[in-house]
């Protein structure tokens, strides 16, 4: 928690003066895990949390330790089968319902990108220089040699060819480059002014949506979850009404101000 305020601060440019300053109506999104905090997630100090402090980071909303309902481990299991495409095991049912945001987000990465523990770390982290090869072992008695060879010209759609050798075989993928800017429609921005516009705080990652179009919400509801420099934060709905639009999904990168739901 201790870590996640101060690389809030920082990325806000904000210091703890300024912080003290806020207002319970601002529209600064706190990270998840000062939230928990002051609501009483680890408990009370001795004498309590200063109530302004309080009152910025749960802006009016009660504090209360939550309490942890019965875990029903069959409903957990199905519901992860679609995300992980098959049968969920014992432990990723536990982890699940442990810390059901991170471990989606693993389980779809898992998904995506297959099982990158088999990798050697530094390749993991930096990736291949031209010529190199290395041994991923993907199992006992099952090895792959990898060789990469070079990556061709960008093209308009923001995508390279990457080639390589796969047990000498020469094997070649289309790999999106996300250094390249891709012209086409921008994503609408949030009208700063109208409150029923639900931008994006900051550039990072939508991790959950709690809502449907045509639900309704009070204020202060959760609408959803982002993730940046692995600091998770809520956006609440800032009035009461309906979710008119959801312009977004789990697991789009988004941009700071670009318009993330429409309520009415």
């Amino acid at each position: 928690m201790v870590g996640d305020l101060a690389i809030f601060l920082i990325t806000h440019n904000m210091t703890v003066g300024e912080f003290e300053q806020l207002g319970p109506d601002h529209q600064v999104p706190i990270p998840n895990s000062v939230v928990d905090m002051f609501e009483g997630s680890l408990g009370e100090p001795e004498g309590g949390w200063p109530e302004h402090i309080r009152g910025i980071i749960l802006q009016g909303r009660e504090p209360k330790r939550p309490q942890l309902a019965d875990a029903d481990f069959a409903k957990t299991a199905g519901e992860l089968a679609p995300e992980l495409d098959r049968d969920a095991s014992t432990d990723e049912v536990l982890s699940s319902l442990l810390y059901p945001e991170v471990f989606l987000k693993f389980a779809r990465a898992r998904r995506s990108f297959g099982d990158v523990e088999v990798l050697p770390t530094p390749q993991f982290f930096y990736g291949m220089e031209k010529g190199e090869e290395i041994l991923v072992t993907i199992e006992e008695g099952k090895s792959l040699v990898i060789k990469f060879l070079t990556v061709g010209e960008a093209r308009d759609d923001g995508f390279r060819t990457v080639f390589y050798e796969l047990n000498g075989q020469p094997r070649e993928v289309d790999v999106r480059d996300r250094s390249l800017e891709v012209k086409g429609e921008q994503r609408a921005k949030a009208d700063a002014g109208n409150p029923l516009h639900i931008g994006a705080p900051l550039p990072g990652l939508v991790t959950t949506i709690a809502v449907a179009e045509g639900g309704a919400v009070k204020k202060g509801d959760r609408l959803l979850v982002m993730e940046a420099m692995k600091m998770q934060s809520t956006v609440y709905a800032p009035v009461s009404g309906k979710v008119q639009q959801v312009l977004v999904k789990a697991g789009q990168q988004v941009d700071a101000k670009d318009l993330l739901l429409v309520l009415s």
